[in-house]
């Protein structure tokens, strides 16, 4: 149900059996049920059913519920192996929910993604399924649209995600066409194998890659099926960012109306904003948290990294504007002091950063109804933007939504091609240009204090050493990562 809108941007009310959501939402990853209840936790631990890593425990679905979320997402792939969806069919009684003990809505995905993107090593696909080699005991398993149903249907989610031929976006070739086709071919698997449609939502997976023309084929085929909602995937997975909302705003333009549209993979603020004003709904990445667990926090002005000897004696909040539970208690120097040596850090940041984000998707939707979404985004631009260095890719796709940012940043085709064409034109750009230490005011603030901050804010992308770490765990980050060049330097 529409609430909303302005242009291609829609606030909406989700109605769900177990929840009635707000959109855009965000929607944080509970792979492997590490958001779970801290009671069911402990009892499974002692009854040997689970081992516990305290420092991957992650936060409680209390502690959720505190901050605002509405969907959580379970890996239907990892759901099946551990716990098992028997397991959790047997021992909650009532599905994941019960077994989580979280009263509100859950997504489950297919599976595919971790098989063919994250383990694509172990797989191998066919017009059958994916087969692949469990990463538990090597044995060799077969996942068919079927079985990956009947897994979400025990699961009891309220939204199912259809199992699709998942394939990076930066492969080219005929392998992108036959991925699409083999998609539409196995929702129809999807359909028949679906024995809960009363109760479960099935979104079907819009594919074709960069080609417009396959991902055109493939948003008429998915519509031609009626389907509860739809999800647009195959993207945040190296692509530039160009290509990346031109995608997004192709198929939300071709999308029904009436159905909800959720960007699979897409979890950083500014893309999440981008993409709500080309008219999509739901987003879900590890990014927030698992960017905390190395130190990370979000913050209006891009990130903040609480691990840079500079915050050891920094006795502000993480953010002086948030109202979290983390940021009215706790300074940036005790989170410092945590995180070097604590768990528990990881864990205090994992709830701003979530919070975060539950907020901005708030934000997002009351501005809508209200009639203030430009002034939103705006505003959202020239914090994280202080010097109006938008980059040209928002820019093109905020024309595209019909939303004026001019008061943030410039076009870009206002400008010459070349910097040095504007010597030749008479043009004075020194005043655009500034070193990439340049650093907003509170930043800036710091020197007086004889604390030197620089390396503490930086882009969203400088990862490295986090993306590193995450091989050594088979953890497939790409769908986290995007061209540097997309984001501002803090």
């Amino acid at each position: 149900q529409i609430l909303g809108r302005f242009n291609r941007a829609r606030a909406a009310r989700l109605i769900l059996p177990h929840y009635e959501c707000q959109t855009p939402l965000f929607m944080p990853v509970g792979t492997q049920v590490k958001i779970i209840s801290l009671d069911w936790v402990l009892g499974a631990a002692y009854l040997g059913l689970l081992h516990v890593d305290i420092k991957k425990l992650g936060l409680t679905t209390c502690q959720l519920e505190d901050i605002g979320c509405q969907i959580i997402l379970g890996n239907t792939y990892h759901l099946a192996l551990r716990p098992t969806s028997e397991l959790i069919d047997e021992l909650g009684g009532g599905g994941l929910h019960k077994f989580m003990n979280w009263p509100r809505a859950l997504l489950t995905d297919s599976g595919g993604f971790q098989m063919v993107v994250s383990l694509l090593h172990l797989a191998d696909i066919t017009e059958k399924g994916v087969t692949f080699q469990s990463p538990v005991d090597g044995k060799p398993m077969l996942l068919t649209p079927e079985e990956s149903i009947q897994i979400q249907n025990r699961i009891g989610a309220d939204i199912i995600m259809a199992l699709d031929d998942v394939v990076k976006t930066t492969i080219t070739g005929p392998r992108i066409e036959e991925a699409m086709y083999r998609t539409l071919r196995w929702i129809d698997r999807c359909i028949a194998a679906h024995k809960r449609p009363d109760e479960q939502n099935l979104f079907g997976i819009v594919q074709g890659g960069l080609d417009p023309v396959l991902r055109d084929i493939c948003v008429r085929g998915l519509v031609k099926r009626n389907l509860p909602g739809y999800a647009i995937g195959g993207l945040a997975g190296g692509e530039d960012k160009d290509s990346f909302w031109r995608v997004v705003a192709q198929c939300t333009a071709a999308l029904p109306e009436h159905k909800p549209r959720y960007v699979m993979g897409v979890g950083y603020p500014l893309d999440i904003v981008v993409c709500s004003a080309l008219g999509a709904d739901m987003y879900d990445c590890v990014y927030p948290t698992r960017t905390a667990r190395f130190g990370t926090a979000l913050v209006p002005e891009g990130v903040l990294k609480l691990k840079h000897k500079a915050m050891a004696d920094d006795m502000r909040p993480i953010d002086p504007t948030c109202d979290c539970m983390v940021c009215k208690k706790y300074t940036r120097a005790y989170i410092h002091c945590l995180v070097t040596k604590d768990a528990m850090g990881s864990q205090l940041l994992s709830y701003h950063n979530l919070y975060y984000m539950m907020k901005l998707s708030r934000n997002l939707h009351s501005s809508i109804v209200e009639g203030r979404f430009p002034e939103f985004v705006c505003q959202f631009l020239q914090k994280m933007f202080p010097e109006g260095d938008v980059p040209e890719w928002v820019c093109n796709a905020m024309e595209v939504a019909g939303i004026d940012i001019s008061s943030c940043c410039a076009p870009f085709s206002s400008l010459p091609s070349k910097v040095e064409d504007t010597e030749v034109a008479g043009i004075d750009i020194s005043s655009c240009c500034a070193p990439l230490s340049s650093l907003p005011s509170e930043v800036e603030d710091t020197e007086a204090a004889g604390t030197d901050s620089s390396s503490c804010y930086s882009p969203f992308l400088s990862l490295p050493s986090e993306v590193e770490d995450t091989e050594v765990t088979e953890i497939d980050t790409s769908s986290c990562c995007a061209p540097s060049s997309s984001l501002p330097v803090k």
